[in-house]
This record gives structure tokens, sequence and C-alpha cells, in this order.
């Protein structure tokens, strides 16, 4: 037992826990003052997903059907099979010529039915029309049953008169042909030597059946 007069002891300090003094630095920053129990703090980078098989073998078809097409319309382009910008297709609504009754052709009528006189009556209906008679001359096909009564013109600048005669014996069809040109050529020349061009008439098997 001390004595009063003896010196006081002094006070031992009290010791401290040793994992607390090892675990803290000597630096801290803001995390050290974090309550116990609080979520993580700071960015975490989650991990890459990875790709699906499907995904990567659409993507090859994909691919391969580009390269293909594009192969096939190149070679179709570089053969001349493959237009970019196509012409349209004409939608048939040509003018029609407007016929016009010109005295000035010689005309050949062609009886080419069974009924004898039908090409003497038709070359006086083209006399009646304005023709001089020495300029319009008949004669019988080498057949006798052609169908429809038609004009025909040597050339396309003799349309026109073709549909003007055509109108002149009462309707008939026209046709740039030169079929019965080697009976009756499409130019003849008269006395003072002037070329002259010749409208064939054939008679058929409807002329006056309207």
């Amino acid at each position: 037992m001390p004595s009063p007069t003896s010196p006081t002891e002094p006070e031992q300090p009290a010791p401290t826990d040793p994992s607390a003094s090892q675990g803290r630095s000597a630096t801290t920053d803001r995390f050290d003052d974090l309550p116990a129990g609080s979520a993580r703090v700071g960015a975490h980078r989650a991990e890459a997903p990875r790709l699906r098989v499907g995904v990567i073998v659409l993507w090859s078809v994909v691919a391969t059907v580009a390269i293909v097409a594009a192969g096939v319309f190149g070679t179709l382009y570089a053969t001349g099979r493959f237009d970019a910008a196509p012409v349209p297709a004409s939608t048939g609504t040509a003018a029609v010529v407007a016929p016009r009754v010109d005295t000035s052709y010689q005309v050949l009528v062609l009886n080419a039915t069974a009924e004898n006189g039908l090409g003497a009556k038709v070359r006086d209906d083209v006399v009646a029309a304005g023709w001089d008679a020495a300029d319009v001359e008949a004669s019988n096909a080498s057949s006798n049953d052609f169908p429809t009564t038609t004009v025909y013109y040597g050339t396309a600048t003799d349309e026109a008169a073709a549909r003007g005669l055509a109108d002149a014996i009462g309707g008939a069809d026209v046709s740039l042909d030169d079929t019965y040109q080697v009976v009756a050529p499409p130019e003849t020349t008269d006395a003072g030597g002037t070329s002259r061009p010749q409208l064939v008439i054939v008679v058929g098997l409807d002329f006056g059946s309207e």
C-alpha cells in the first residue's frame, strides 16, 4: 500500500485497438467518413454483353445477298441488258394523218372479187370525186377473194392523199406497202416527162357491204 507521501504514478494511456491503428492510413479521404453500412460508392464498368450467334449469322446473310445483287446488276449493266433510265414505251397514241384529196395522183383500180364490172364502178367513183378520167385505170387483180378494200401508197408522204382517196370511194383501209406496185409502179411519167405518183385501190369483198 503506497504511502501518502509517495509520488503519484502517472496514469497509463488506455490501450488502443491495434486493428484500428493499422487500418487507418496516414492520409484520409471522403470515403473514410462514411457511416457504417453505406452502399458502395463509385463508378463500376458493366461487363460487355456477348453477341448472339443468330445476329452474326443474320448479318452475314444480308452482306452476302447485297454482294451477290450488286454483282448481278453490275453484270447486266455492263452487258447492256439493264438500263438505269429506260425510255418510256410508246403509248400508241401517235397522231393520225388527216386525209387530203389530191387529184394530181394517178390511180389504178384492181378488182380482187368475183363480181364482174366492180373495178369499173370504183373507177367511176374516183372520176366523180374529181380525178381526170385519163388518170384512172381499172383492171382485175390476180385473185378474187381479197377480204378488205385497201388503198396502197408507195411512200410515207403519200399517206394523206391515200386517205383522201379512201374517203372518196366511200371508205377503205390504207397501207404503206409495195405489194401491188409491181403491177403498177408508184411513180409513172406522163407525156410531158413529169414524174407523177400513183395510188392503187384493191377492191375487196367488203366493198359496198355497208
